[in-house]
């Protein structure tokens, strides 16, 4: 059995361009990759980081679907603690009306930013820790199911449109927390490998040996993403990992910006305080680099371990010309070794 290879579509800025180019580009990837065969797109929600066009997955998903014709679009994710239950319902449900069969709900719990702008996302100070997400997941599920037991304060509230229903769910995680409530309540799971590599295989593993069927998924459905920087020769894809570097580092300075040239990239990396460099590297230990040729079969052992039912690559190259080579390559060159 192929294992499907799916795109997670972060809406990386590139130096020299600006958030209407970058939503353009978004529109031509998704319509490449739905062309090369590709499963899904996500997009995710991201906030107070200058580098990227999209803080908001739902619009994103609106505007893609609108463009593309088959290709399923969904989020990755939507930070569950940053919303109202109700509006996200709300809002899959139009999306599910919009591209019926089409769309995905991938929900996360990390604030998907730092903790001064989580807070003015949550305006509590108490909603921080996030330790009321099960319940926002539980609560998510019984508006759409209209399932709230009799007496309880919000029984009589119907999530609009109600004729619909919310597309399949997942939910998003780096560790085992997210996998475990994934298998007790039957829902679909995606481990974030390109931020914790190390547990992919254990977290995604326990998953599928706890998972409770539901009526949402009849078995389990486990998803491996993946970080990956794929350039044409080994020495181009480790010039292109400096650009990811750059980022990580300007993450850990809490100060984002656009995605730079190779260029830019040296210049900014030749500066990096000695202090970050441990941590760099472990951060970059968890992408895979180099050509697609090299690339895939590491996935591939990565995916394998894990028993992943499903594959989805996300890069921090932003350019145009970058992302069309890496999902043009890496498809085919994953068609060639996973069936």
């Amino acid at each position: 059995m192929t294992r499907p290879l799916s795109l997670l579509d972060l809406t990386y800025i590139p130096s020299g361009s600006d958030s209407s180019a970058t939503v353009k580009q978004s529109v031509a990837t998704a319509q490449l990759a739905e062309e090369l065969g590709y499963e899904r797109i996500w997009y995710a929600e991201h906030h107070n980081t200058a580098g990227l066009a999209s803080g908001a997955p739902e619009i994103m998903i609106a505007h893609v679907g609108a463009h593309t014709k088959s290709i399923r679009l969904g989020s990755g994710g939507v930070m569950l603690p940053n919303q109202a239950p109700l509006k996200v319902t709300e809002t899959f449900h139009l999306l599910e009306a919009l591209h019926p069969g089409r769309i995905d709900l991938g929900l996360g719990r990390a604030p998907g930013t730092d903790q001064k702008t989580a807070l003015a996302l949550r305006r509590n100070p108490d909603a921080l820790a996030a330790e009321d997400y099960p319940q926002n997941v539980l609560e998510l599920l019984a508006y759409d199911d209209r399932s709230f037991p009799e007496g309880h304060f919000f029984e009589k509230i119907v999530a609009t449109p109600s004729d619909q229903k919310l597309p399949p769910v997942w939910l998003l995680g780096s560790s085992a927390f997210s996998g475990n409530l994934a298998a007790q309540l039957g829902l679909g799971f995606s481990f974030a490998a390109h931020i914790n590599k190390p547990l992919a295989a254990d977290v995604l593993r326990a998953y599928k040996a706890q998972f409770q069927p539901s009526e949402r998924f009849t078995k389990p459905a486990s998803m491996l993403a993946v970080g990956v920087i794929v350039g044409e020769t080994e020495d181009h894809a480790r010039d292109l990992a400096l650009i990811h570097r750059v980022g990580m580092y300007r993450l850990l300075k809490g100060a984002m910006g656009k995605s730079p040239t190779i260029e830019e990239a040296k210049e900014i990396v030749a500066g990096i305080e000695p202090q970050f460099q441990m941590q760099l590297d472990s951060m970059q230990a968890n992408q895979f680099v180099g050509t697609a040729a090299d690339v895939a079969p590491k996935i591939k052992e990565l995916a394998d371990l894990s028993e992943a039912d499903e594959v989805m690559i996300t890069t921090m190259i932003g350019f145009p010309k970058d992302i069309e080579y890496t999902i043009r390559n890496l498809k085919a060159e994953w068609d060639k070794i996973d069936n």
